[in-house]
């Protein structure tokens, strides 16, 4: 088993280390693709239409990878892209059934390597199983038939040519989906601060043992399921601003647990707290924003960008636009912005074109807020401050609020009425977490303890 990493203080030490393109340990993994070493690269992701996967639709579904990675490679050559990650993620047929999962990764990877010889595209393919485990109720996180499926998944990928490997990650969700909806800030701490980091370590230690053995690349995990969905519900005005703001810094605790296990990096693109364990670890980091409004609207579009080694597109469906393939399309957005970074670094003037990108964003949103450098740096710091998860959590939600508050009372920061209202009911309910996980779980048991179970996260070991 190999030797878990500590993080008493952020590799990066001040603002000026925090800029897309370059990080302390770049990686290097592929088709001699080096990530954090200077150059900001597309990640392209894209999925099926709406359509059944099923034994009948099979050669249609490869049919739509082959075709769309065709042309995706055709548009690669037309903008001499320097290099390029393609994520697979997978959709739940193709990791219940592993021989899926690794026909479509293998013939991804084909085209690559085809890609890499004929033109010397650099590239690798990030692989994202899906997490099954929430099948059951509660669920069950270390043993059963989904877990089962999911280590052979990703095996099966392994042995097909994946270069990456990633998972959004759900221990802790079965809490925290309730808890969110109420607003209620120590179910949400139980999620994110105990089971989640719990869950995550175990997690990891599987993911990262299998990457080593196969000498490819652990990448990391997202509180996906946890801040993205606080964000998207913000954005539909059923939840505040300030609320999805704190969910963010608080996922970091958890997220950052797949770097101490040993992934390295890419960090996945829908982990838009990548800034802290960019911070944190030193690690490369997927980044999206702006670029990714074919999946979803959000408010931190530019400042997503300012510290992105990867550049992406979240993912997009197989569909026709006057242009063409919309993957094709998302793609050559991504591509232009990642010149334009890329031209800024070669001129030196990447630190300016950084701050373009965050103050364009960051007095608009609480969530933008804790995204520049400046607020990285705090929440990171906050974070290392402490060595337990759930004193990390206590200390990255009080760090940011004190951001927040900060920037209110300069007026660097816009928020209505009601969101500062509500931000004061819940630094006031922060205020009142228990000290102690112990004291938490106990708290807690009445109102969440029938969600999960308390072995499964190793919970009385």
């Amino acid at each position: 088993m190999h030797k878990a990493r500590e993080f008493s203080e952020p590799v990066v030490r001040d603002a000026e280390g925090l800029v897309f393109g370059w990080a302390p340990a770049p990686v290097t993994c592929g088709l001699g693709l080096t990530l954090g070493a200077g150059l900001v690269y597309p990640e392209i992701n894209f999925t099926l239409p709406p359509m059944l996967v099923e034994h009948g639709t099979w050669p249609r579904v490869r049919q739509i990878y082959e075709d769309t990675i065709t042309a995706l490679l055709e548009r690669a050559q037309r903008l001499a892209l320097p290099g390029l990650v393609v994520e697979f993620e997978q959709l739940p047929p193709m990791t219940k059934n592993p021989a899926w999962g690794a026909e479509l990764s293998a013939l991804l990877k084909d085209h690559l390597r085809r890609a890499h010889e004929r033109w010397g595209l650099a590239a690798a393919l990030r692989v994202t199983i899906i997490d099954l485990r929430d099948e059951t109720k509660p669920p069950r996180r270390r043993e059963g038939a989904a877990w089962e499926q999911m280590a052979e998944a990703l095996e099966c990928c392994v042995a097909a040519g994946a270069d990456i490997l990633s998972i959004e990650s759900t221990g802790g969700k079965e809490v925290h989906d309730v808890a969110l909806t109420r607003a209620d800030l120590p179910g949400i701490l139980l999620a994110l601060g105990v089971l989640a980091p719990r869950d995550m370590a175990w997690l990891w230690d599987h993911f990262v043992a299998v990457a080593n053995q196969h000498g490819i690349v652990a990448g990391g995990d997202t509180a996906c399921g946890f801040a993205n969905t606080a964000m998207q519900l913000s954005e539909q005005g059923m939840l505040p601003d300030g609320l999805a703001a704190l969910v963010r810094a608080v996922a970091s605790v958890r997220s950052l647990v797949a770097f101490e296990r040993g992934a390295v990096g890419p960090s996945k693109d829908c982990a838009y707290e990548g800034p802290v364990l960019k911070a944190i670890s030193g690690c490369p980091i997927s980044m999206e924003g702006r670029g990714a409004t074919c999946a979803h609207l959000s408010p931190v579009g530019n400042i997503a960008l300012a510290m992105a080694d990867l550049w992406s597109n979240e993912s997009v469906p197989d569909v026709r636009l006057l242009s063409g393939p919309a993957p094709v399309a998302s793609l050559e957005t991504l591509a232009y912005d990642c010149r334009l970074l890329n031209a800024a670094t070669a001129r030196g003037t990447q630190l300016e074109l950084r701050d373009l990108h965050v103050e364009s964003d960051a007095h608009l949103s609480a969530q933008a807020a804790l995204l520049s450098p400046a607020a990285t740096l705090r929440l990171a710091r906050a974070i290392c401050a402490e060595r337990e998860p759930y004193r990390r959590a206590l200390a990255v939600g009080g760090a940011a609020f004190q951001i927040l508050q900060e920037g209110l009372e300069a007026r660097a920061l816009e928020l209505s009425e009601r969101e500062r209202r509500w931000l004061d009911r819940l630094q006031n309910a922060y205020n009142d977490l228990p000290e102690s996980a112990g004291e938490l779980i106990e708290t807690t048991r009445a109102r969440y303890g029938e969600l999960y179970d308390p072995a499964t996260y190793g919970l009385g070991d």
